[in-house]
């Protein structure tokens, strides 16, 4: 009876709204931080744009920061156990502008 009670304690309820759990299309984070917060600006590149856009930013405590690090690395190398190792680009770095579309031509 009395761990059921710690475990009700411990829950919280969390709403996603319809509109929420469609989600925002991401292909590109930029990650910047100071002595008291990281700020997450997830970006959407389109091929052949001249600029990008940020979808969403997400600002967190360095505490946040590393827990949502943590959480990720755990999933990570939990999807790689069941479905193999995630390709990474050659270089390390950004996608190709164009990622992956036909290069523009006038």
């Amino acid at each position: 009876m009395e761990d059921e009670k710690k475990n009700n304690q411990n829950q919280i309820n969390i709403e996603l709204s319809e509109e929420m759990a469609e989600g925002i299309y991401s292909n590109l984070a930029i990650i910047t931080h100071s002595h008291a917060e990281f700020v997450i600006d997830f970006v959407k590149m389109m091929p052949g744009a001249p600029k990008a856009k940020v979808k969403s930013r997400i600002i967190l405590t360095p505490e946040h920061a590393k827990r949502l690090y943590k959480a990720l690395h755990d999933n990570i190398r939990k999807f790689e156990s069941l479905y193999g190792p995630i390709k990474e680009m050659p270089d390390g770095g950004l996608p190709p502008f164009t990622l992956g579309g036909p290069t523009a031509q006038a």
